[in-house]
């Protein structure tokens, strides 16, 4: 099988050395020490890393992090490049490509356009393709926040329709898989999109909260 994830993963860790432990990141509030540090985290510290989504967790995992951080970051970054430890399902290629292929893209281009004068990669079509499955299954969570109606339309891939409007109208979201998965976990300032539809319904979404938080 292909190993999109994995390319991910080495792709971010090379950028993660090449920037610097001090280099900003589209992750508001983390350099690039912070996000290896949580990749860590992540993977090898799972008693911690639900504290993302349990509020009396949160101060141990920040300590944590901010613990990793201060480190040695070559090292640091060395731990995310080798993956998740044996014991973790992560191991596995199959679950790794599932579980870590949209966490490992978006935080390459977290750091990549989070660096003056950054263009889109060039994707390859399976890597666009496999990105589209991706955003097409997580796009109800990802939108359950927008006031609106949400289709995404990636050309030549297809159309989705993610969530049925509330109390607004319809707003099409076009661009590649790639920009739409970046839009879709809440990286609008950098996610080149371009959304169709009423002006009322776009500046909704505009300020509606996306991704998982």
């Amino acid at each position: 099988m292909t190993r999109h994830a994995l390319s991910e993963r080495h792709l971010l860790c090379d950028e993660l050395l090449r920037v610097g432990p001090d280099a900003p990141t589209k992750c508001e509030g983390w350099e690039t020490r912070d996000l290896a540090a949580h990749l860590v985290i992540r993977e090898g510290r799972p008693d911690l890393a639900v504290g993302v989504i349990v509020p009396f967790l949160h101060g141990r995992l920040d300590r944590e992090r901010a613990r990793m951080a201060s480190g040695d970051y070559v090292a640091l970054v060395e731990r995310v490049r080798a993956g998740a430890p044996v014991w973790n399902p992560m191991r596995f290629e199959k679950v790794d490509e599932v579980a870590n292929l949209v966490e490992f893209f978006i935080h390459h281009e977290d750091v990549r356009r989070a660096q003056p004068g950054w263009e889109p990669r060039d994707l390859a079509p399976n890597l666009q393709h496999a990105l589209w499955v991706s955003v097409r299954r997580s796009s109800r969570l990802m939108f359950r926040k927008t006031p609106t109606g949400i289709v995404l339309v990636a050309p030549g891939h297809g159309r989705h329709s993610a969530k049925l409007p509330d109390d607004h109208g319809t707003v099409v979201v076009r661009g590649t898989p790639a920009e739409l998965v970046l839009y879709a976990y809440g990286r609008k300032d950098v996610a080149r999109v371009e959304l169709s539809g009423n002006a009322d319904d776009i500046a909704a979404l505009q300020e509606a909260e996306l991704g998982i938080s």
